[in-house]
């Protein structure tokens, strides 16, 4: 027996739930930090666990240019120099 295909509406909720910006850097960390959490705990199926890794990956990219965006941003402030910072 096969297990039913997904359909292309399930397919598609679950890639804008994969794809979905945190609403900031303390957000994107608690979701990684549930995800290594799943991801340690060795008991998702295989499917599962790359959708988790892959966004786990999607999230370490939106901190990792979150805090260089912040660490610019201090920069310029230590040289005297203010610059407008958007906060995205």
């Amino acid at each position: 027996m096969t297990s039913p295909t997904p359909t292309k509406s399930a397919r598609s909720s679950r890639s804008a739930e994969v794809s979905a910006t945190p609403a900031s850097y303390e957000a994107a960390l608690e979701e990684l930090e549930q995800l290594v959490a799943q991801l340690d705990a060795g008991q998702l199926p295989l499917d599962q666990l790359l959708g988790r890794y892959q966004r786990g990956a999607e999230l370490l990219a939106y901190c990792r240019a979150r805090l260089e965006a912040v660490e610019q941003q201090i920069k310029v402030l230590e040289n005297g120099e203010p610059k407008p910072w958007d906060g995205q």
